[in-house]
């Protein structure tokens, strides 16, 4: 019985993958965002159309690109890859509704759904809070 009790707890440690998804998850670091978008500012005009981006420099990472998903509704992401390790590269560049890490890996994401478009990838954009602050504007946070 005593052989039994030592055995079980080896059989349990053994069967943890050392490849888990959740853990290769871990390249951005978290920093405290919190930042009001004002939509009556020129600079935050393209908001004011569904599908339209803009990038909001030194905050998160890499910076935070917002999209108007519709409906008086927004999503905000990191402009960093999340798939490899932080480089001068890895910054995303917008592309329409996509962005594409620099690096060679060329990793392409969407301000939408924030998931790349061959699914193969294991992370998925780092995703901020956005909070309706008013009638013209929003707050970023996380």
């Amino acid at each position: 019985m005593k052989k039994l009790l030592l055995i079980l707890p080896l059989l349990f440690l053994s069967n943890c993958s050392g490849n888990d998804r959740i853990n290769n998850c871990n390249f951005l670091i978290d920093v405290g965002v919190n930042h009001t978008v004002n939509l009556n500012l020129s600079s935050n005009f393209p908001l004011g159309t569904i599908t339209g981006v803009v990038l909001i420099q030194n905050q998160g990472l890499a910076g935070i690109y917002v999209i108007n998903v519709g409906n008086d509704t927004y999503r905000a992401w990191d402009a960093a890859d999340p798939n490899h390790a932080q480089q001068s590269c890895s910054f995303l560049q917008l592309d329409g509704v996509d962005v594409t890490c620099g690096c060679e890996d060329e990793n392409k994401y969407n301000l939408f759904t924030g998931q790349s478009y061959d699914g193969q990838l294991p992370c998925g954009l780092k995703e901020y809070r956005v909070t309706p602050s008013g009638s013209n504007s929003f707050v970023i946070s996380n």
